[in-house]
């Protein structure tokens, strides 16, 4: 007994502090209080690396731990973010049969229907927020639907629904990320940096985004598309697609997969790349169908488009540009400058798919980390949740500077204080400085290590 209690005394203890952080985080914290959110935050990510690189828990007992830390947030009302409250109007409105596609919350006294806690939402959500058509699409509708099927009348009945299906998320990816890299052959304990990390824990669970949602489709379809099953793995993908835009960004990647046997594309090869592309395209349509309207394409496109050319947020390459801009021509040039983003950013995924190797899993994985990297760097908002992405595949390959990022970005929580927002460039500054500096170190002068090129069966 003697034994035990020293062999675990170190992850005990640092299970109870992270409890008591946890805790501390979610029903004591306001988002202007910023220096007691970064040190809160540093010291849940100092005893969260203690519990999965220095004990020696087992596998379930560190699941254990990633869900009950999920669990201690379970009747907390997000602190950190507002967006929620749009999330719960978008489900009752459309539990009520009407898109939310179609009308904006600040014009909800001309639908002719009533969403309870009306007035409550929209103040919570904010006029920004309030004033703008919904852009998520169809699939993460249907998570707000189920909130207001079972709890259309409390807030916090609500938010306790949505966060119950981003941790049973979660735990999906923890269970297909952890056959994924069994089948890499690469260390099972890598998945914790996803599982337990307090970004993902605060950032989904705490604060309801639902890229937890979006990855967990993703990651069974990886699953499934590395064990050759690659029709589900279209589906899912497309299922992905439909919680969140994201996976749309590396489509492309999977155009040498397709061939790897072969030097050139066969026949058979091309055709089943076609009939993948056209049954995640397909996947896709299907769940907008049922919103399917002129009037949607022009609401939902135009409200896409805001987050490329009106919207600014903790951004790099692009706070770089806006300066030059004000040198050159003594405006903003987000107008402009977010056309052209996106098109650099589709130059340089279909680069990464027409002159690299993505031929094997490795390849393929590491090719999705560094899309997601470049079009986060040249994206023009940039929220702390977008982190996700890439913190979940670096899980499958040997770089590590999305773990550094997840910690790096609650920098940008510095904007929210008690006299409203204004960001620190210069923070911003560090944050970017961080990551990047990180990973160059990995990409150029980290001693090289073997990677394994193939997988086996599970």
């Amino acid at each position: 007994m003697l034994k035990a209690l020293t062999t675990y005394k170190t992850p005990v203890l640092s299970a109870v502090i992270c409890i008591v952080f946890y805790v501390s985080f979610a029903y004591n914290l306001e988002r202007s209080s910023f220096l007691k959110l970064i040190s809160f935050y540093s010291a849940l990510f100092l005893f969260t690396y203690l519990l999965i690189e220095k004990s020696n828990l087992k596998f379930w007992h560190l699941a254990g731990l990633g869900i009950i830390f999920r669990l201690l947030f379970i009747t907390a009302i997000p602190n950190l973010s507002q967006d929620f409250y749009r999330f719960l109007w978008d489900g009752r409105l459309l539990f009520q049969g009407t898109s939310p596609y179609l009308f904006t919350p600040d014009s909800s006294t001309s639908l002719g229907v009533t969403i309870v806690q009306s007035h409550q939402l929209i103040e919570g959500m904010g006029p920004l927020n309030a004033s703008h058509f919904s852009n998520y699409p169809p699939i993460n509708q249907l998570f707000y639907v189920i909130a207001a099927l079972f709890a259309g009348k409390s807030v916090l009945g609500s938010v306790v629904v949505l966060r119950v299906l981003i941790v049973l998320a979660d735990v999906g990816i923890l269970y297909f990320g952890k056959k994924i890299l069994a089948q890499l052959n690469l260390p099972i304990k890598n998945v914790f940096w996803y599982f337990l990390s307090p970004f993902i824990i605060i950032e989904l669970t705490g604060n309801l985004h639902f890229e937890g949602a979006m990855l967990f489709f993703f990651v069974l379809a990886l699953y499934l598309f590395f064990k050759g099953k690659w029709f589900w793995a279209a589906v899912l993908i497309g299922l992905s697609v439909s919680v969140k835009l994201i996976p749309l960004l590396f489509l492309p990647l999977f155009l040498k997969y397709f061939n790897f046997k072969n030097e050139c594309f066969t026949k058979l090869s091309l055709m089943n790349l076609m009939k993948f592309y056209t049954l995640i395209g397909g996947t896709v349509l299907l769940t907008f169908l049922p919103f399917l309207s002129s009037e949607f394409i022009a609401h939902f496109s135009a409200t896409i488009a805001l987050w490329f050319q009106n919207f600014e947020f903790n951004a790099s390459v692009y706070y770089i540009i806006r300066w030059v801009g004000f040198q050159i021509v003594g405006w903003n040039v987000i107008e402009t400058v977010g056309k052209i983003l996106p098109i650099l950013v589709l130059f340089f995924v279909l680069s990464l798919a027409f002159f690299r190797d993505n031929k094997n899993p490795q390849q393929l994985l590491t090719a999705m980390l560094f899309a997601i990297l470049f079009y986060l760097l040249f994206a023009t908002t940039v929220h702390p949740w977008y982190i996700a992405t890439p913190l979940l595949l670096s899980v499958f390959t040997k770089y590590k500077f999305p773990i550094v990022w997840s910690f790096m970005v609650i920098l940008s929580y510095s904007a929210y204080g008690k006299d409203g927002f204004d960001e620190n460039l210069w923070l911003v500054a560090i944050e970017y400085t961080t990551v990047i500096g990180v990973a160059i170190w990995e990409l150029f002068f980290r001693k090289k290590e073997s990677q394994p090129t193939s997988i086996k069966n599970i």
